[in-house]
């Protein structure tokens, strides 16, 4: 296995879509963390505080998938009626946790990702076997 299909099955297995969406959400949180350096006056984080920003960023979208893979488990298809604005801000506050955890929530994620890929892979890899034989067969 090369490091190049690693990547596609981990990195590049959320849809697009599904990416830039929860990036774009995730660029909230990169504000409101460098909002007190520049309340201070910094024009400049630390340089550890500003990798720590990208990294959460980029590993935002996949800390996501985690939470949404285990509500979906846990809550099904099932529908709850709640006050609007409570919903929104639980709905911030958990957002807000994937950002900073991201660190340490996403690897979850990731590994996940390569899983699911490698098995749909193999099964594709099997189906197109059985095909193969059937094909000698007649």
């Amino acid at each position: 296995m090369n490091a190049k299909a690693i990547f596609e099955k981990t990195f590049g297995g959320l849809s697009r879509e599904y990416y830039f969406r929860e990036f774009i959400f995730g660029s909230i949180f990169v504000v409101l963390f460098f909002y007190p350096y520049y309340a201070k006056g910094m024009t400049i984080p630390p340089i550890g505080v500003i990798l720590t920003a990208i990294l959460s960023q980029i590993l935002y979208p996949y800390s996501r998938f985690v939470y949404h893979s285990i509500t979906d488990f846990i809550f099904g298809n099932n529908m709850f009626i709640v006050n609007a604005f409570l919903m929104l801000i639980l709905k911030f506050l958990m957002m807000m946790i994937c950002w900073f955890f991201a660190i340490f929530i996403a690897p979850i994620g990731l590994l996940y990702l390569y899983y699911h890929h490698t098995k749909e892979e193999k099964k594709l890899e099997a189906e197109e076997q059985s095909r193969q034989d059937i094909d000698e067969q007649q």
